[in-house]
């Protein structure tokens, strides 16, 4: 009897190949390995660093900027001591400064071709568990997330109305809504005309769109990165960021939010009026929303003028040295079924300031949204390639950077996010370039600039407790009314904790507090602190340098 062929295995998940162990490499590894990368792009070296596979390391080995282990220097000097030209641990004459980096080198096709990263735990379940979680847009499951939490659908969405962005806008809307319907349909132009019922209908219509948009922009969601991400390409993971919060990789183009806890497709901010993001999936209805919502309150503001003037008119009557309005009775035939008082100029006065500042301010979003849609980014990537600009011409290196996702037709990036189907093209982890640009020009872009900015960095210790309050009493008047007007967050402080500050204003820094990352899961505490309560660090500091916003205003 001829024996059975033998039947292939199923296909399973990838396997990086430098993941002897198969454990996944702990988040402060990862991040060091990150920032090394990053100071290694900054001089144009090439990073050729064998990682290790162990999570915790007891004696971790060092690699050089060619990638050979220092086994034979004692002792060892950090990546840090060597940009700083700081003295060794064990005293001894100070390590020199390097000079400034020269021309970043051309990219190749794989140029850290010896660098693999271990494998991150995936989905078990076969090829159809593999297909849905890479289809995985926003948590998945009928669950949303927020608040850094994965509630059921109904619930979430219960609870992303329950915060004063959605009560604000909703209010708005309603009061603007029904003021105008009433004032049109009662005392404008009676819904017993052709053109009073056209103009109810749109103005009805108006509201519908407004509404339709606002809560598509908030319930679909941004689309989220799928948790444990990694690129199809193991050595891909070298330019990109890992999240130690949703232990995934950030796909280009995305963010964290610490807002809605996860990582943001193409994020372009987190709006407290929708208490969501705007990013890959919404991006489109929010900004009809954006662009509906100022041509709603232009039609309102006409009802409530005209409406103002038309019951005002033959009730002003004008004296030698005054003026009488009487609101008694309406000189109107026939009458209608309430007569426009005092209480109702008040509401039509109040709804037309409404209308107008919604106008203003809603139609100045609808702009910015605009400018940076036809270019095909977002806002977070144009503050990327303001720094970037401003790098290269701190360190003179001669480069030039190129944005790599626009395609140079406004109407082909407009096209990228309006689509009739209402779904935006792509799939929000992959983008169309540019010629003479790839995938991860952005991404190693940013982790130029976070390189930079923690060679930039000063050490400062705190001299006075602060209790993480938005505007503090006890610290000056001036601290009191200079608060950022920001949505980050602030950090507490205690006497002798250490803060490494990357920018700052006037009375107020931002920062990060050094933590302890045994004792404290590697949880990074950051947010904006006043000046008074510390001072710079004369032995301890990271660079002798001033804070970015004490030395430029950017």
């Amino acid at each position: 009897m001829r024996p059975a062929r033998p039947r292939p295995p199923r296909r399973r998940f990838r396997r990086h190949s430098g993941a002897s162990t198969g454990t996944a490499l702990s988040g402060t590894a990862l991040t060091r390995s990150g920032l090394a990368c990053g100071v290694a792009l900054l001089r144009g070296h090439k990073l050729a660093a064998a990682v290790t596979g162990h999570s915790r390391p007891a004696t971790p080995q060092r690699y050089n900027l060619q990638g050979h282990t220092d086994a034979a220097a004692a002792p060892a000097v950090s990546w840090r001591a060597r940009i700083e030209g700081a003295p060794r641990a064990g005293g001894g004459s100070a390590v020199p400064a390097p000079p400034p980096p020269p021309p970043l080198l051309p990219f190749p096709a794989h140029p850290f071709p010896s660098l693999s990263l271990p494998a991150l735990p995936s989905p078990a379940g076969g090829s159809h568990a593999r297909r849905r979680w890479r289809r995985q847009r926003g948590g998945g499951g009928g669950r949303v997330a927020v608040a850094g939490m994965a509630v059921p659908g109904a619930l979430g969405r219960a609870r992303r109305l329950c915060h004063w962005g959605p009560a604000v806008a909703l209010a708005v809307v309603a009061v603007c809504s029904a003021t105008a319907m009433a004032d049109a349909a009662l005392w404008y132009w009676p819904l017993d005309t052709a053109g009073g019922s056209v103009n109810f209908i749109m103005l009805l219509n108006w509201t519908v769109m407004i509404l339709y948009n606002y809560f598509s922009a908030m319930f679909v969601g941004p689309g989220y990165v799928p948790l444990g991400w990694t690129p199809e390409k193991s050595q891909d993971c070298m330019y990109l960021q890992y999240c130690k919060v949703c232990q995934s990789y950030k796909a280009p183009r995305s963010h964290h939010c610490r807002k809605c806890n996860r990582c943001v497709m193409k994020m372009d901010h987190h709006c407290p009026w929708i208490n969501n993001c705007c990013g890959y999936q919404n991006h489109a209805s929010f900004t009809l929303f954006l662009l509906l919502a100022p041509l709603g309150c232009i039609h309102a503001s006409f009802i409530f003028v005209m409406t103002m003037y038309t019951q005002l008119y033959n009730r002003i009557s004008f004296g030698w040295s005054s003026v009488k309005i009487d609101m008694s009775a309406a000189k109107r035939d026939p009458r209608p079924i309430i007569p426009f008082g005092l209480s109702a100029f008040a509401a039509s006065l109040f709804a037309l300031g409404l209308a107008l500042g919604t106008t203003i301010a809603v139609g100045m979003l609808f702009i910015i949204q605009m400018k940076v849609i036809l270019t095909n980014k977002t806002s977070i990537e144009s503050w990327i390639e303001e720094k970037a600009k401003d790098r290269i011409q701190y360190y003179q290196t001669g480069e030039t950077f190129i944005f790599p996702y626009d395609t140079g037709s406004k109407w082909k990036n407009f096209k990228q996010v309006f689509t009739w189907s209402g779904i935006p093209e792509g799939d929000g982890l992959d983008w169309p370039v540019r010629d003479g640009c790839h995938q991860y020009t952005l991404t190693i872009e940013q982790l130029k600039q976070k390189a930079d900015k923690r060679i930039r960095s000063v050490r400062y210790r705190a001299i006075d407790d602060y209790s993480g309050v938005c505007c503090p009493v006890t610290k000056g008047v001036k601290t009191f009314f200079t608060t950022p007007c920001t949505e980050e967050p602030r950090i507490a402080l205690s006497k002798g904790d250490l803060i490494l500050a990357t920018r700052g204003l006037k009375h107020w820094m931002y920062g990060e507090k050094i933590l302890d990352s045994a004792a404290d899961g590697g949880i990074r505490e950051r947010g904006w602190f006043p000046r008074k309560c510390v001072e710079k660090c004369q032995y301890d500091s990271e660079t002798d340098q001033p804070v970015d916003g004490e030395k430029k205003n950017r």
